[in-house]
């Protein structure tokens, strides 16, 4: 999921464009992108389209419903859980490990008498709270996938400068650590300035050292630059393929830890290059049985 899309719920005309673009994942809005008045009229559009949606368009498609405590939640759930085609929940605002639980509470309730699979939830961390408790949040359901830095929320309350990188990346670096202590992913906010492309794909450039799988997109622009940025390079692709073969040969000779490259390799390293090649397989960048495409 390198890069996931946001399409405003009240923005209908922009479903099915937004389906046939290059984004890995459709993050449809009925928070912040839908006004008050719009919001049953989003969820009423929302439900409609994602009820004919079929199995073939390739995407992971993911709700951000509304806060638990406003009088939305509840109805934007229903409407979620009521299509087979979702499979992530984006939960906003949620401040402590007892609201993510109560998330997953209310989406297992919608899913009763349903043989689709689970659901599984995104947790914004955007709020000092939800920071602060990043981890307990990450490792308060089986069905958090992961955690997303929200920075409008997290930081312009506080005052802090939204482009300091160096500040940025110390917030990046303590989600990841906090989804790395429940084996969930980490995955960066937006970047608001669209014009601003070069710093759109430097910021995604360190999310990406940092150990995040991808980057949030609040425009089709910014879509390609994210595909580029989290798509394994192909020296990473080669090492990591080099280390995978001679993983299979340390462990035949009865061997721990071994070099590639002049690098020591082992077991954290041989699980690394297997993800590496395993989102390369996906991405189509070589073949099943390991050969550079």
């Amino acid at each position: 999921m390198r890069s996931k899309l946001f399409v405003p719920a009240s923005r209908p005309e922009l479903f099915a464009k937004a389906l046939a673009g290059d984004a890995d994942a459709l993050s449809f809005d009925l928070e912040d992108a839908v006004d008050e008045t719009m919001k049953d009229v989003a969820r009423r559009s929302l439900a409609k389209f994602l009820a004919g949606l079929g199995s073939d368009h390739g995407k992971t498609i993911i709700v951000r419903v509304n806060a638990l405590a406003t009088d939305h939640f509840r109805d934007d759930i229903a409407a979620v859980v009521a299509s087979d085609a979702v499979d992530i929940v984006n939960l906003p605002k949620g401040e402590s490990a007892d609201d993510v639980k109560k998330c997953a509470n209310a989406i297992a309730r919608a899913e009763r008498g349903r043989s689709a699979r689970e659901i599984g939830i995104l947790v914004n961390i955007e709020t000092p709270r939800a920071f602060r408790l990043a981890a307990e949040m990450a490792a308060a359901s089986p069905r958090v996938v992961g955690l997303q830095a929200g920075w409008g929320d997290l930081i312009e309350p506080l005052g802090i400068d939204r482009y300091n990188p160096p500040m940025i990346e110390s917030l990046l670096l303590a989600i990841r650590v906090a989804a790395g202590e429940a084996n969930v992913w980490a995955y960066d906010g937006a970047w608001a300035n669209i014009k601003d492309q070069e710093g759109y794909k430097r910021e995604a450039e360190a999310s990406r050292r940092l150990g995040y799988i991808g980057k949030s997109c609040i425009h089709p622009s910014q879509v390609p630059l994210a595909n580029a940025v989290f798509r394994p390079t192909d020296a990473e692709i080669a090492h990591s393929l080099q280390v995978v073969v001679a993983a299979r040969n340390a462990v035949a000779k009865g061997v721990g830890a071994f070099t590639v490259n002049g690098k020591m390799v082992d077991a954290p390293f041989v699980r690394r290059a297997e993800a590496i090649l395993a989102l390369a397989r996906k991405l189509g960048l070589i073949a099943q049985e390991g050969r550079v495409e």
